[in-house]
C-alpha cells in the first residue's frame, strides 16, 4: 500500500465568472522510502497540487478524486481536526515561500521549539524538557547548514535572509521526524554548496529511514541526482510519469522530451554558443484552457485528435498520456488508440529490450554503449 495514493484528482477554481479546471486528474503515488520528483515549468500548477493535498485551499475551491488517500485512509472523508493531526506527525511540507509561512511575530527559536512534538522528549521537570528541546533545535539547525544557530534564533522571520529562511523552514519540516515529506522547491535562491548539502541530507535520512519524498522543483539537474521516480505536469495535467532512468533515456511524451533538452545539463556533445531547444508559445492561462491536451497549441507534432483528452496508458510502469507517443513503434501506436492498460498486452509489439534497457544495464554508465557504437562505426 503507497503512503499516499492520488487518482485522478481535479481542482476547480472560482474565478467570479466561472470555474476553471486548475488541475485536470492528475495522479501521483508516493511508496514508503521512494523520492519522486514533481516536474513542470512555472505555472503549471505544482504548488496547488501540495495545497490540495494537504488541505490549505479555500473553502469555495472544488476538490474532487477517485482516491486522495493516506495509507488507504480517505484524506476528503476526514474532519479539519483528523487531518491536522496527521500534517503534525506523519506529513511534513516545506513551502516555496518560507518568509510568509512563518509566523512574523515569533522569534525562530520559539517557532522551532514550539513545533517539537512531546512524545520525543524524556519524562522529567519542566526544565529538563526546555533544555531537550534546546538541544533538538540547536542540533536540527546544525544539520540543515545553520552554523551561527545563537544570532539566527533569536531573530525574526523579516531579519534573516531566504536561503536561511529555506534551511529553517526545512528544518522545523524533519523535526517531528515524519514518514512523507513534501518539499516545494526545497533548494530555491541557494548557492550551490548548500544545496548539495541539502540534497545529501534529504538522501541520506531516505536511504537511513525510509523517509518518503516528494520533491516539488523544475531543477533537472537536482532531480537526476536524488529522484527514484518523476511525474511531469503541464498546465494541471499530469502528461508522463515513471523511472527518472526511464524518462531521461527515452520520453514518450513530446513536452518531457522538449524539458529534458532544453537543459544543457542532458546534452551531450553541445557545441558552444548553440541555441538550446524551446517550445514556441507561453504556457495557457486559466481563462483561455484550450480543449483536450493542453499542450495541443504548442506541440509540434498536434493533430486533430489532440482536441480530445488522451487517456492514461502503460508500458511496464510508464505512464504516459498522449496520442502520439515518440520511440514507439508503429503497429503498438495504432493499438493504444483502442487499449487502455497496454502493460501486458502489447508485449508483442515491443520488447523490454527495444524500449528500455534492463535494470542491470541502468546501474552502469551510458556511457559504455555510445563508446562501443563510436567503435563499430569507425
Amino acid at each position: 500500500m503507497p503512503l499516499l495514493d492520488v487518482k485522478n484528482l481535479t481542482l476547480e477554481i472560482d474565478t467570479g465568472t466561472e470555474f476553471v479546471k486548475a488541475l485536470d486528474k492528475v495522479s501521483i503515488t508516493v511508496e514508503k522510502g521512494e523520492i519522486r520528483a514533481l516536474v513542470g515549468e512555472s505555472g503549471s500548477g505544482k504548488s496547488l497540487i501540495v495545497r490540495a493535498i494537504i488541505g490549505a485551499v479555500p473553502d469555495h475551491w472544488i476538490i474532487t478524486a477517485d482516491r486522495l488517500t493516506w495509507k488507504g485512509q480517505n484524506l476528503l472523508a476526514m474532519s479539519n481536526e483528523q487531518r491536522r493531526m496527521i500534517m503534525r506527525r506523519e506529513i511534513a511540507v516545506v513551502f516555496q515561500d518560507p518568509t510568509s509561512s512563518l509566523d512574523p511575530s515569533a522569534t525562530l527559536k520559539e517557532q522551532l521549539e514550539e513545533s517539537i512534538p512531546a512524545e520525543l522528549l524524556d519524562k522529567g521537570r519542566f526544565w529538563q524538557r526546555a533544555k531537550q528541546r534546546k538541544d533538538i533545535a540547536i542540533g536540527l539547525m546544525h544539520k540543515v547548514g545553520i552554523k551561527d544557530h545563537q544570532s539566527c534564533m533569536q531573530r525574526y522571520p523579516h531579519e534573516i535572509a531566504s536561503d536561511i529562511a529555506q534551511k529553517f523552514m526545512i528544518a522545523m519540516a524533519l523535526v517531528s521526524e515524519p514518514e512523507l515529506l513534501i518539499a516545494d522547491d526545497p533548494t530555491r535562491s541557494m548557492e550551490s554548496t548548500t544545496k548539495n548539502q541539502i540534497l545529501r541530507l534529504l538522501g541520506g535520512l531516505n536511504e537511513s529511514k525510509g523517509l518518503g519524498i516528494l520533491f516539488v522543483s523544475h531543477d533537472l539537474l537536482a532531480i537526476s541526482s536524488m529522484a527514484h521516480t518523476m511525474t511531469v505536469l503541464y498546465c494541471g495535467q499530469t502528461i508522463e510519469s515513471g523511472k527518472v532512468k526511464h524518462l531521461h533515456r527515452r520520453p514518450l511524451h513530446h513536452y518531457t522530451k522538449a524539458l529534458l533538452d532544453s537543459a544543457p545539463s542532458f546534452q551531450v556533445n553541445l557545441p558552444p554558443k548553440s541555441h538550446l531547444v524551446a517550445l514556441e508559445g507561453t504556457i495557457p492561462t486559466l481563462q483561455h484552457l484550450p480543449i483536450g491536451c493542453r499542450l495541443g497549441p504548442r506541440c509540434p507534432k498536434a493533430r486533430k485528435e489532440c482536441v480530445k483528452v488522451p487517456e492514461e496508458r502503460f508500458i511496464q510502469q510508464h505512464a504516459y498520456s498522449c496520442h502520439f507517443p515518440l520511440h514507439l513503434p508503429s503497429a503498438a501506436r495504432s493499438h493504444t488508440q483502442n487499449t487502455n492498460n497496454i502493460g501486458t498486452s502489447t508485449k508483442e509489439y515491443f520488447s523490454t529490450d527495444r524500449l528500455y534497457k534492463s535494470d542491470n544495464s541502468d546501474s552502469e554508465n551510458s556511457n559504455i554503449t555510445s563508446q562501443k557504437t563510436e567503435g563499430n562505426e569507425q
